[in-house]
């Protein structure tokens, strides 16, 4: 099991930025892979960036460009710049592959 944290959403214009913060807290074991997810309306969940635990990141080709993953033991971060109206969703921190304990999430909200 697995218990996360989520932080740092908000409403933004277009084109402006966010962080996001999580901590992932393992009720044993160390976790490879952090990643972010999200989730608009009406859509599946989806993979936005992970980062594991030997420095490594990955952020999909949607976002390449203007999000960025950083992780520091159990907290990962998404650095969110240029945000564009499609990167409203609800933003998930989990593990990769994910389980069934999603926290609450944070809502991100990009107004045009």
């Amino acid at each position: 099991q697995v218990r996360f944290e989520e932080s740092g959403g908000g409403l933004v214009q277009t084109g402006g930025s966010l962080r996001l913060s999580c901590t992932a807290t393992p009720s044993r074991g160390s976790i490879f892979f952090l990643a972010w997810y999200r989730q608009a309306p009406g859509k599946q969940r989806e993979l936005v960036a992970r980062a594991d635990s030997e420095g490594g990141s990955y952020v999909v080709d949607s976002v390449k460009g203007r999000f960025t993953v950083d992780r520091t033991k159990n907290t990962i971060n998404l650095h969110m710049n240029n945000l564009k109206p499609e990167d409203t969703a609800k933003y998930f921190c989990q593990v990769v592959p994910p389980n069934d304990s999603w926290g609450k999430g944070t809502l991100v909200t990009v107004s045009s």
